[in-house]
């Protein structure tokens, strides 16, 4: 149901498992790769310290070319951090080469800090219908949960289900960040690469050990569970799922550069009643 319930979610809970306690909380996204580990707990010690002044901090990314694939944040430099004067759209090709060469805008991250008692307020203030069915809950039993690997898992949290069932599916940014009258940005220092999309995905895994052919084909992917012939093909990024682990049978082929495009070919799957492949 999108970034906003789970926030929601987090904050919720937060504040259910300790009394009402104010707490500082970071919210990461599990597809992105943040390095080095130092330099980030830099920059979210700053993002920290900007939450604690009852402030949404989002972290942005310093852009390196003029992407089309990811959101925006227009900034104004303060005296300690960088103001947010909006969050913008995905852009066309040649509003994100206007935004590149403004100096301004970064990246959106989809990384925020902030204490839960200041988003509880947001979320009342901008969308109390996506953060009410979670305020039902209470703080889980102790044997709820499990250890593993030193962390400490939730397994079972009673209502939350229904109150998935019942919250609105709407991103983050739409629901609070782009209303949020006390936004700073941080911005980022340490590399950060998004791997939600297939070009990503090809860039950082190189081989897959997918048993491929190839004649005159040059500058392909392929991650196939069968094998896979290419002639005369080049920037390809082909997907084969066989079947053979009991998911359906489907196969993507996907010119390098146009990622986005899947978000058009995955509407068109939920039209025609086929989300078993996605």
């Amino acid at each position: 149901k999108n970034t906003a319930p789970a926030i929601a979610c987090g904050v919720i809970y937060s504040l259910c498992t300790t009394a009402n306690t104010d707490r500082t909380m970071l919210v990461l996204t599990s597809d992105h790769i943040i390095k080095p580990l130092e330099q980030f707990r830099t920059d979210a010690a700053a993002a920290a310290a900007l939450a604690a002044q009852e402030r949404l901090t989002v972290f942005g990314i310093p852009p390196k070319n003029p992407d089309t694939g990811f959101g925006y944040i227009e900034t104004v430099a303060g005296p300690q951090s960088f103001e947010v004067k909006s969050f913008r759209e995905k852009p066309d090709q040649e509003t994100a080469e206007q935004f590149l060469a403004a100096g301004r805008f970064y990246w959106n991250s989809g990384m925020f800090a902030f204490s839960s008692q200041f988003m509880l307020a947001e979320f009342h203030r901008h969308a109390p219908e996506v953060i009410a069915p979670f305020e039902k809950l209470t703080a889980p039993d102790k044997n709820a949960y499990r250890r593993e690997q030193g962390l400490q898992i939730l397994e079972n949290w009673p209502g939350l289900d229904g109150a998935y069932r019942d919250t609105r599916a709407i991103s983050f940014d739409y629901a609070i960040a782009e209303k949020c009258e006390n936004t700073a940005m941080v911005r980022a220092n340490f590399n950060w690469i998004d791997i939600g999309n297939w070009d990503e995905y090809a860039r950082l895994l190189g081989n897959t050990g997918s048993e491929v052919y190839r004649s005159g084909a040059t500058d392909c992917f392929v991650d196939s569970d069968i094998p896979v012939a290419l002639a005369g093909v080049e920037g390809l990024i082909v997907t084969v799922r066989s079947g053979r682990d009991g998911g359906p049978p489907s196969v993507l082929i996907l010119k390098k550069g146009e990622s986005q495009r899947l978000r058009e070919i995955v509407e068109q799957i939920k039209e025609a009643g086929r989300t078993e492949l996605l």
